[in-house]
């Protein structure tokens, strides 16, 4: 599903209903691009269980990723890094901003959670590159 923007300028993310879908961030680089592609999903959810990306800090450097595209076409990425960051330092620049190549950043939450808030208190972020 394609996503965008909140009112209040922070990313949209698929909704709960449907943990199971990832979503691109239409604004951006679409997956097969030059720049960074942006797909973010959920880690579970209370009345679904395991979501879309819950198995996702599994990756590792060199694990392939294969995104189908809208036109029938796929890209395919591969791992450099996952990495965990808190939300209050959230590496806008390393997951938005430019890129020279075709990149994929896969977002989803993890580390703890905050039973108060109902929030984890990080995101997974996985740094891919295009490879075909």
């Amino acid at each position: 599903m394609s996503l965008g923007t909140n009112p209040d300028g922070t990313v949209q993310v698929p909704p709960l209903d449907q943990a199971q879908r990832a979503g691109w961030y239409e604004p951006g680089a679409s997956p097969g691009e030059v720049g960074n592609a942006v797909i973010v999903g959920h880690v579970d959810s209370a009345k679904l269980g395991p979501a879309v990306f819950f198995e996702l800090g599994s990756l590792k450097a060199g694990d392939p990723i294969t995104v189908a595209r809208s036109d029938g076409t796929s890209a395919t990425f591969t791992v450099n890094e996952v990495k965990s960051y808190p939300k209050t330092s959230f590496p806008t620049e390393l997951v938005y901003g430019p890129s020279d190549k075709a990149s994929l950043r896969v977002v989803t939450c993890g580390g703890d959670f905050d039973q108060t808030a109902s929030s984890y208190l990080n995101n997974v972020i996985v740094f891919a590159t295009m490879t075909a």
